[in-house]
């Protein structure tokens, strides 16, 4: 991407959409034997999450706080399932300045605090074939 300064990392995680993050634990961490960070809760995004570390990557259950959160519209839509995918970027607003230039879609408002007060930002699945993309700064 661009020159550098938004260039595209790892992928840090891949969201999952959940009913219940206890129920979802109970095979994730329980079952499968994955180690869970405590749980988080996200008020701007209207979300309580759990990370699970897996190699170089983790898996993020996401269950939401109330109904007009848009986990529980995805959920109502879609139900239960990958929400999302997260990359880590460099730099989040040349990441973005670079992705509009091309004409991606980013959802409002374009940079906001995620889980464990990093900077995020999402790209609309309209712009991705249907995915929904996060980017997560980590300089």
């Amino acid at each position: 991407m661009g020159d550098g300064g938004g260039r595209l990392g790892p992928i840090d995680h891949i969201g999952v959409a959940v009913a219940s993050l206890d129920r979802a634990l109970a095979f994730w961490r329980d079952a499968l034997g994955a180690p869970a960070g405590p749980p988080e809760e996200v008020a701007s995004e209207g979300v309580r999450v759990a990370f699970l570390p897996l190699g170089e990557s983790r898996i993020e259950l996401l269950e939401a706080l109330g109904d007009d959160s848009p986990v529980a519209r995805f959920i109502a839509r879609k139900g239960e399932g990958i929400h999302h995918v997260c990359l880590r970027v460099a730099d989040l607003k040349t990441a973005l300045e670079d992705l509009k230039r091309r004409g991606a879609e980013i959802v409002p408002p374009e940079i906001r605090i995620g889980a464990g007060g990093r900077r995020i930002a999402f790209v609309h699945p309209r712009s991705t074939g249907g995915v929904l993309l996060e980017l997560k700064e980590v300089p």
